[in-house]
């Protein structure tokens, strides 16, 4: 699959579709996080992570592992993150609502790292 990536270039689509979802939108949700931090210190810094979410998320969707009901779920999730930060805001979510989503797959990536390294030893 060839994918041009503006923030992540490193990144290939076959080295993402290896992560699980939980790390995939854990991932996602430390530049959610970084979004809101920098939005009234730094305009282009907050931009700059909307637009790695929007590329994470993207590549999350086009995931051949993923169930439909997930992509769903994903485009979704994308269309009101959008709305939450690019337009009126008409699903009213807030930073807290947006924290609090992707913080439990961050939770869930911890345990499975965690999972993995003790079977490790």
């Amino acid at each position: 699959m060839n994918i041009s990536l503006k923030h992540h270039v490193g990144l290939t689509p076959e080295a993402w579709f290896k992560k699980s979802l939980f790390v995939q939108l854990a991932n996602v949700g430390a530049d959610i996080d970084r979004t809101i931090n920098w939005r009234d210190k730094n305009t282009q810094y907050s931009k700059d992570a909307f637009e790695r979410v929007l590329e994470l998320l993207s590549l999350t969707i086009l995931d051949p592992k993923h169930k439909r009901s997930t992509r769903r779920e994903l485009v979704r999730t994308r269309e009101c993150l959008i709305d939450y930060f690019v337009y009126d805001n008409v699903y009213k979510t807030s930073d807290k609502i947006w924290h609090d989503y992707f913080f439990q797959f961050s939770y869930a990536a911890g345990l499975e790292r965690e999972r993995r390294y003790s079977q490790k030893l």
